[in-house]
């Protein structure tokens, strides 16, 4: 590090948080080489995608959106911050925007009172959860919606000349639909989820999948749009937030095959949507009754 600092005078021009960081970054991404089975070998961060950078030390909120930040200077940003310490700030850009996030320490909220036990959720493409109350929660298809758009702008930058500005402008304003695209998404992930660890004590997802589900040319475009993954890790970690439990059930349970009525189980093709019950003539929605099942499968 000494010998790069002489070589090279802007590197006292900014804060040594930022390449200290990476090397902990890298540090750790080789620990996970080693110890964990599927994480690969460490590669280079490429300039332009998922940019970033660390800072810590003397960083204030002053008042309002103002934030104090070493080597920067003093930024305003967009939403108001709450006047906590910081002790180290993350910075991103995304888009052409730049984000600033940090860790606070929040007093404990009283207990919240569950308006339901237990819940079962299933999950789909049609509509993105389907409870056993009979809440439904509909799919917002942000890429399907902003597809034609999207190949609009790609085909824009295809056809301005590598290198130049206006490639750089088609870039961004790509790279702004596709920023959309995944905040429509996430944020009605955020909704859904935070409901379901909010008001009840006991939810019961099925463990799919996904990567399998993926394989279908047909559906995939689909599933990736609904962001199954998403779903299962926001409400792993809200649930623990709010003291609910989570329970998945077994990949190969056959939710959408029993009956809740009567316990009866008969094939379902994928394009059936209304499950007919062969023994006792129970009649309900495909996706209903596999999410009662769910529920039910916490009671067995």
């Amino acid at each position: 590090m000494r010998e790069v600092k002489s070589e090279n005078s802007w590197y006292y021009e900014v804060s040594k948080c930022a390449p200290q960081q990476a090397l902990r970054d890298l540090e750790r991404a080789f620990k996970n080489f080693l110890t964990i089975p599927k994480c690969g070998f460490p590669v280079f961060k490429k300039k332009g995608k998922k940019d970033s950078f660390y800072l810590e030390g003397s960083i204030h909120i002053l008042r309002g959106n103002y934030i104090k930040l070493p080597r920067i200077g003093i930024v305003k940003t967009y939403e108001i911050l709450p006047s906590v310490p910081v002790k180290n700030v993350r910075i991103s850009k995304r888009a052409g925007d730049w984000y600033i996030s940090f860790k606070y320490d929040e007093c404990q909220p009283k207990p919240l009172t569950k308006k339901r036990t237990i819940i079962g959720v299933d999950v789909g493409i049609n509509a993105l959860a389907t409870c056993s109350d009979g809440t439904t929660y509909g799919n917002v298809k942000a890429y399907k919606q902003a597809k034609k758009r999207l190949s609009r702008y790609q085909r824009r930058v295809q056809k301005k000349e590598p290198g130049s500005k206006n490639r750089a402008k088609a870039v961004k304003k790509l790279a702004k639909t596709h920023k959309k695209v995944a905040d429509i998404r996430v944020d009605a992930l955020h909704k859904l989820t935070t409901w379901l660890a909010k008001n009840h004590s006991t939810i019961v997802i099925e463990d799919l999948n996904v990567s399998g589900m993926l394989k279908n040319h047909k559906l995939a475009s689909a599933i990736a749009d609904c962001g199954f993954y998403e779903f299962k890790r926001q409400l792993t970690y809200k649930c623990e937030c709010y003291e609910s439990q989570l329970v998945i059930a077994p990949r190969f349970y056959p939710s959408s095959q029993i009956c809740s009525r009567c316990g009866h189980q008969q094939k379902m093709p994928l394009h059936e949507r209304t499950y007919n019950c062969a023994n006792c003539g129970f009649q309900a929605d495909r996706d209903f009754n596999a999410a009662v099942n769910l529920e039910n499968y916490v009671n067995k």
